[in-house]
């Protein structure tokens, strides 16, 4: 008796039904992100969804160092059109998350231009990049992976001759969040003498110093360049040259973010290495730049416009 129950039980425990059932009870797999591409337009739909504004446009220029086409999202303020002889201060947002696309910051154009509809700003131009397929960083292993090179050597010259912006450092700033807040304080100390204000937010300064203290290993999959090329070895070196220009700097970050500790001891890092800097901590916000925006972007956009207006005699 007791055998013939347990092969009832076993034929149950096997049955098509059940093992579906179990199968369907199992965690579903974290899904993969989508593939890679330089171009991520959106449709007419999905923009009509996020209500952005009309004068939130898709481009794209064609590298030089890949021969293929590289998109990006530029915000110009109405004035753009109306005053055809005027030019602008602009900025630089670099998206968070990998792989990169330039439509995954896209939203913060709203508040842009709110503050320039009311005046809170002057009118400035906002450009959001793609940052390559690992956000920001140059990373030969991949194929056309030069995320970094291809925003500094390549985008910036393209935007500053296509479009009327002031053509000069004294009216460029960059500023972007999490895995951006990574590339825009790499970014700025490597090269300060392009930008005339950095607002890196939310920034991963606890796997930058996984990279330092590990030659180079982010994971056990990714490396980069064994030596330096880390926030935390670049403000060092920036903090060490005698001819280094006078960058304005701001940190952001939510106190309910993940990287809300890790930011509070790089700006102690920084008061360290004796780097002048600003810090917003913006009470009760998690890991969101939209959400920090919706609270306190407005501080974030004023921060770049006070150190436009402060250059606008030297600049033109």
């Amino acid at each position: 008796m007791k055998f013939q129950t347990t092969l009832l039980f076993l034929s149950l425990l096997l049955s098509p039904a059940l093992l579906c059932a179990q199968k369907e009870n199992q965690p579903s797999k974290k899904k993969s992100p989508p593939p890679f591409s330089w171009t991520n337009p959106l449709t007419e739909k999905q923009i009509q969804y996020k209500k952005l504004p009309a004068s939130l446009k898709h481009a794209t220029f064609k590298s030089p160092s890949m021969d293929l086409d590289v998109g990006y999202f530029i915000y110009l303020p109405p004035e753009y059109n109306t005053k055809k002889n005027k030019r602008f201060p602009v900025v630089y947002h670099l998206h968070g998350g990998r792989p990169g696309s330039e439509a995954k910051s896209v939203q913060l154009s709203k508040f842009v231009d709110k503050a320039i509809a009311n005046e809170e700003i002057q009118p400035t131009i906002y450009v959001f990049p793609n940052g390559g397929p690992v956000s920001w960083y140059n990373y030969p292993e991949k194929e056309n992976g030069l995320g970094e090179d291809v925003f500094v050597n390549e985008l910036i010259p393209h935007i500053d001759e296509t479009y009327r912006t002031w053509g000069t450092p004294e009216g460029r700033g960059i500023e972007g969040f999490s895995q951006g807040g990574r590339g825009t304080t790499r970014i700025m100390f490597k090269h300060p003498e392009l930008f005339a204000s950095a607002a890196p937010g939310g920034s991963g300064y606890e796997p930058e110093k996984r990279i330092q203290e590990n030659d180079g290993w982010e994971s056990n999959s990714i490396r980069f360049l064994p030596v330096g090329y880390n926030t935390w070895d670049l403000a060092e070196v920036f903090s060490e040259r005698t001819n280094k220009p006078a960058l304005p700097i701001l940190l952001w970050v939510g106190t309910k973010g993940f990287n809300y500790e890790y930011n509070l001891k790089f700006s102690e890092y920084l008061d360290e290495l004796g780097v002048p800097h600003e810090i917003i901590t913006v009470e009760g916000i998690d890991h969101s730049a939209s959400r920090i925006y919706e609270k306190q972007g407005l501080d974030l956009m004023s921060f770049h416009d006070k150190n436009f207006k402060a250059n606008a005699k030297t600049a033109k």
